[in-house]
């Protein structure tokens, strides 16, 4: 890769270019728009007014939040890139003055910018109509939420690099967002597996970000979790960032 730049305005231009792309796939984005109030609808129609459904619905809206970010930044990206690299976009990009960090950065913006939306209307419209506190901690979950965007970002270049056609984008997607559905504690608290595995989900990708937004949300986590959450944080994106420095693929697979 070349130098790792960001120059505002070449990284607006290509994120807007992606955005046009984007919303010419107007059932895609309607449903991704839907999604939000449609979670927050079945949640409400499934809780009624069960015994502890507050914090059953605290724990599920922080819970959508990792949906929201698997899904639209992680799933949705994946084709992106696949697409844009099999119709040479990636390279002709790469060969004018825009870094690889900027191409890689102003594919990923839209996504980024959507989940940010959605989950801003799944934030204040779970809270209002499921009678949820609002998050006790805003900076926390805003905090989280952007690191979870950047390594699911990361994570998806680098998925980029198996996956041959955006048809097959469906099946190498599939084994994170299955470890991170099950093991991040997005809708099972790890606190309840058994102590082996428990610790083994702490070090999945997603884990940290998920800890720290329940921690934004509800400030169920313990203060001593924290620091750790965000370390395993840090480590995954380190470890992404260097991984698609030395394999993300340029160039259609043959």
């Amino acid at each position: 890769m070349n130098t790792p730049t960001l120059n505002p305005g070449r990284l607006t231009a290509l994120g807007r270019s992606e955005l046009t792309l984007l919303v010419r796939n107007r059932a895609a984005l309607s449903v991704a728009l839907l999604m939000p109030l449609l979670m927050v609808f079945v949640l409400r129609s499934t809780l009624g007014g069960a015994q502890g459904a507050q914090a059953v619905a605290e724990a599920t809206l922080t819970g959508g939040i990792g949906m929201v970010l698997l899904l639209v930044v992680y799933m949705n990206l994946v084709s992106s890139y696949v697409a844009r690299r099999e119709e040479l976009v990636l390279k002709r990009l790469r060969t004018g003055e825009a870094s690889d960090l900027e191409i890689l950065a102003g594919t990923a913006l839209p996504s980024a910018a959507l989940a940010v939306g959605q989950i801003a209307v799944l934030a204040v419209a779970g809270a209002a109509a499921l009678d949820v506190p609002m998050p006790r901690n805003p900076l926390l979950l805003v905090s989280a939420v952007l690191a979870g965007i950047v390594l699911l970002a990361g994570m998806s270049a680098l998925t980029s690099t198996v996956t041959r056609t955006v048809e097959s984008a469906g099946l190498t997607t599939l084994p994170l967002f299955l470890l991170t559905a099950l093991g991040s504690g997005l809708f099972v608290p790890l606190d309840t597996l058994p102590e082996l595995a428990a610790s083994v989900c702490e070090l999945l990708p997603l884990s940290g970000v998920m800890t720290l937004v329940r921690a934004g949300w509800s400030g169920g986590a313990q203060v001593h979790d924290l620091p750790g959450a965000a370390l395993t944080t840090l480590a995954w994106v380190m470890i992404t960032v260097f991984a698609v420095q030395k394999w993300f693929r340029w160039e259609p697979r043959r």
